[in-house]
């Protein structure tokens, strides 16, 4: 039962990382195609300013939980994906002092510079987020010992690549639905533009993830077992098609709690599939790290379970908090202060 609830856990705090600094690596990725100039860069910078590192917290937790509960899966899942896992945590790295540096010396060479490494600070993680996750949900080639048998190329395979276009596209709309709610003018307009264009590519590549699904992996397994549980993808398609209909409607508030929605389900749809896998074997089912044989004792899940539900409710609260004392757009008054980006 506690392996159980750590498990549901472990995909939620995924779920919460995904749906909050989504945003930030989409519009992030999308900062150079869609900023015309100086100061559209500088919105773009200060609507992600107050938010991408207490959005970055959820995946600290979500890595630490994984390290607590399920010691070996984490072990194997850092020695198996150790060479995507450095790359995203260098993209984050150089990310993070993008947003930092970029405003400290004025210089237009600089700013191109810092610019450039949002980018690829943003898109780097975006898509190698998604090519892990769809490798796990397809099967890692790890043996008995958690061996990996393989190299990043083998992680590069059509399903893998496939699942990091859909993570790419899903923060690009939620990127954008966040400028547009951050952003006004010009800027606003082609926010909402940008999104309305991605949507219709998300919906194709989603479509056809869930259809290599089907064949590259055994998520279906549980859904077919337990009927009730395809509430979930129900949902998520549901999702995805409001995101549609307000932006249609010019809601970007409602398109964007839409699109948290979409990912969310997302999430959990892969989530769901793999219990009470963590980490599949493609060489073989019995090499397959799961919940029972890969987590920590009952004594530690249960000290563990009493902390996380003291102190999530506190950082949820916190984050709602943030979230609504800078709930406004972004003015020529907020770039002319000293604290901005």
């Amino acid at each position: 039962m506690l392996e159980t609830i750590w498990f549901l856990l472990w995909g939620i705090l995924w779920a919460v990382y995904f749906m909050l600094d989504g945003f930030d690596l989409g519009l992030g990725t999308l900062s150079p195609f869609i900023a015309s100039n100086e100061n559209d860069k500088r919105v773009i910078y200060n609507s992600m300013g107050p938010f991408w590192d207490a959005n970055e917290v959820w995946l600290i937790t979500a890595g630490g939980v994984t390290f607590a509960a399920f010691p070996t899966t984490y072990a194997v899942m850092f020695s198996a994906l150790y060479t995507p896992l450095l790359l995203l945590l260098f993209a984050l790295i150089i990310r993070a002092v993008a947003l930092e540096f970029r405003g400290k010396v004025e210089s237009a060479f600089s700013k191109k510079i810092w610019d450039a490494c949002l980018f690829l600070g943003s898109f780097v993680p975006a898509l190698l987020l998604g090519v892990a996750f769809a490798n796990i949900f397809e099967g890692i080639p790890i043996d008995g010992e958690g061996i990996f048998h393989g190299n990043l190329f083998t992680l590069l395979n059509p399903y893998g690549l496939l699942g990091g276009l859909l993570f790419v596209l899903l923060f690009l709309v939620h990127g954008s639905l966040w400028l547009a709610i951050k952003a006004d003018g010009a800027l606003e307009t082609r926010a909402m533009k940008a999104a309305s264009g991605i949507w219709w590519v998300l919906l194709v590549v989603a479509v056809v993830f869930l259809v290599a699904t089907w064949f590259a992996t055994n998520l279906y397994s549980n859904y077919i077992g337990s009927p009730l549980l395809l509430l979930i993808p129900l949902v998520t398609v549901l999702a995805l098609l409001a995101v549609r209909l307000f932006i249609y409607q010019t809601a970007p508030w409602k398109a964007w709690f839409a699109s948290s929605l979409t990912i969310v389900g997302a999430t959990l749809f892969g989530v769901v599939g793999l219990y009470p896998n963590l980490l599949p074997s493609s060489l073989n089912p019995e090499y397959s790290l799961t919940i029972f044989n890969s987590s920590s004792s009952p004594l530690t899940l249960k000290i563990m379970l009493v902390v996380a539900l003291t102190f999530v409710p506190i950082v949820i609260a916190y984050q709602i908090w943030s979230y609504y004392v800078f709930r406004d757009k972004v003015t020529n008054e907020d770039l002319a202060s000293e604290e901005a980006y």
